[in-house]
């Protein structure tokens, strides 16, 4: 059996800005401020030629930025021995599901103008749009049960195998961001944010191979 490296010293200090009062509602504006720029931007109309691609394009990138934050909570916490961490999974989360709809919106509105007889006939016919719409439909049950009062509801059990979910999510963004980029033959984020996912994914199947229980997300 391989030795675990023992997780580093983390600073009292540290420790001590995770635990305020302060550290949520700081983090809840700083997850903010993406919406705050774009939507400066679409006002002062300084967004470029083509506002409409570029509010697509960042809500997604946002999108899968904040879901690379949310899965690297449990790592963190484990290799810095750190449980207040875990304090911001829940408020990440949910900000992934946030921009992951004002992603779909965009798409809708600017896209679509909010036709929903042709949102429904275009999103089957081209596949980044079919995965990208799974990817967001399966984020919404995970949205709707993070609370305290839905994990009594299902039972702990339940609601870990619910919040596995993730995973799938993870997969289909970024087979949806790779799609998406194929047809500019752009592939150097992709890559970027394939190798992050791998990681955190491929750290999980390690700690279940070796019969560590791993907290979903």
């Amino acid at each position: 059996m391989s030795a675990t490296l023992p997780a580093p010293p983390v600073p009292r200090r540290a420790v001590s800005v995770l635990l305020r009062p302060a550290a949520k509602p700081l983090l809840f504006v700083a997850s903010l401020l993406p919406f705050a720029w774009l939507l400066y931007g679409a006002l002062a109309n300084t967004l470029g030629a083509n506002p409409a691609e570029a509010l697509i394009r960042a809500t997604g990138d946002w999108t899968l930025r904040f879901l690379c934050l949310t899965l690297a909570i449990t790592p963190l916490r484990q290799w810095t021995g750190q449980p207040a961490l875990l304090r911001f999974r829940r408020m990440l989360g949910l900000f992934t599901f946030f921009y992951g709809v004002l992603h779909f919106l965009c798409y809708a509105w600017l896209d679509m103008g909010f036709d929903l007889a042709e949102i429904t006939r275009d999103i089957p016919k081209r596949p980044f749009a079919l995965v990208g719409f799974a990817a967001l439909l399966l984020m919404a049950p995970l949205a709707a049960t993070s609370f305290n009062r839905a994990i009594r509801a299902l039972g702990a059990k339940r609601w870990q195998a619910l919040h596995r979910l993730i995973y799938a999510v993870a997969l289909l963004a970024i087979l949806h961001f790779f799609w998406m980029r194929s047809a500019k033959h752009n592939y150097a984020e992709v890559a970027v944010y394939a190798a992050i996912l791998a990681v955190l994914l491929g750290w999980r199947l390690l700690a279940r191979l070796r019969r560590r229980p791993v907290a979903p997300g």
